[in-house]
């Protein structure tokens, strides 16, 4: 399968790779009784995510946004596949040896195993969790870690990372003088609150990414800052897939990142008067005006977007 997205049919196997990826993890996160080696399933789906990122990473982001911000429908299996990526690029930025990198990233994948279905109803209730609901979300954690232990992971800092990754985070604990442990489940822990706050429920939308990343930024602890620095570093305040309006009052789309942090090239889509562009126009705001005035929730676009022409500009940036 081509990883391009030169043509509509390059862009839409694409789209199914990455769609066939979080329906197999959708099936091992919500029947993980039923599957046989479970283990050697979760680090397959590791292995192929790696292979979708690392061809163009841009690309890659750009779907998993999309993903990730346009429908609450199957949010378990898509936050995990979202904070999973996420955490691969941060043990890159970081540098972590490679089995911290493993350990780091299969726990994202299945950090919510024990709550997967219940997950995926909270993401499509209006009402906030009833008492029942909030004591499975306060012992998901712990349980998630006994599941993976019985289906015979013996990857302790794997199954350590799931179970620390709610725990109390107030302490002022200099990053440097926290264990190898502490720093993954930290890392895991704010990269599943941003993924969480871009998402949209029933009862809320989603937060524009650049509220999501900065609320990481500005945390009082110095290594919560740190974290949200290399989100921030490693994908933008506004990543691909980021609905923007620009500061002339036109509506774009960020398309790729530029060599200037957050000064990425965006597709215009709609005009300053509501009208939509066709095809989109490609602007790079490194080179200067427009530039990004505010990332908007996705719900400000309702017109129907062609993200094939958006990629296939990027592509020839």
């Amino acid at each position: 399968m081509s990883l391009n997205v030169t043509t509509e049919d390059e862009y839409q196997g694409l789209l199914s790779l990455w769609s066939d990826l979080e329906s197999g993890l959708a099936v091992v996160l919500t029947h993980p009784d039923s599957v046989q080696e479970f283990e050697q399933r979760v680090c397959q789906y590791d292995r192929w995510l790696q292979d979708l990122i690392k061809h163009d990473t841009d690309v890659g982001l750009y779907l998993l946004f999309q993903l990730a911000i346009t429908s609450p429908v199957g949010y378990s299996a898509s936050h995990a596949l979202v904070c999973a990526v996420l955490c691969h690029l941060i043990a890159v930025d970081f540098s972590l040896p490679q089995a911290q990198r493993n350990s780091l990233v299969r726990a994202a994948l299945t950090m919510n195993i024990a709550m997967t279905t219940l997950q995926d109803q909270l993401a499509t209730q209006r009402g906030r969790p009833n008492a029942e609901q909030q004591v499975a979300i306060r012992a998901h954690a712990v349980k998630s870690a006994l599941m993976l232990a019985n289906k015979g992971i013996t990857d302790e800092l794997w199954i350590e990372i799931v179970q620390q990754h709610h725990r109390d985070d107030s302490s002022s604990t200099h990053w440097n003088a926290m264990s190898a442990p502490d720093q993954l489940a930290h890392i895991l822990q704010s990269v599943d609150r941003y993924a969480a706050m871009i998402s949209p429920r029933q009862s809320r939308e989603g937060r524009s990414a650049t509220e999501s990343a900065q609320s990481l930024v500005n945390t009082s602890t110095d290594r919560g800052n740190l974290v949200g620095q290399a989100l921030v570093r490693i994908v933008g305040l506004c990543p691909p897939g980021t609905v923007v309006k620009l500061d002339d009052g036109d509506i774009a789309v960020v398309m790729r990142r530029s060599a200037t942090l957050n000064l990425p090239d965006v597709a215009i889509v709609i005009d300053h008067k509501g009208s939509l562009i066709r095809p989109p126009r490609r602007h790079p705001t490194s080179a200067g005006s427009p530039t990004i005035s505010v990332a908007l929730p996705p719900s400000a676009v309702q017109e129907r977007i062609n993200h094939h022409l958006i990629l296939q500009l990027g592509a020839q940036s």
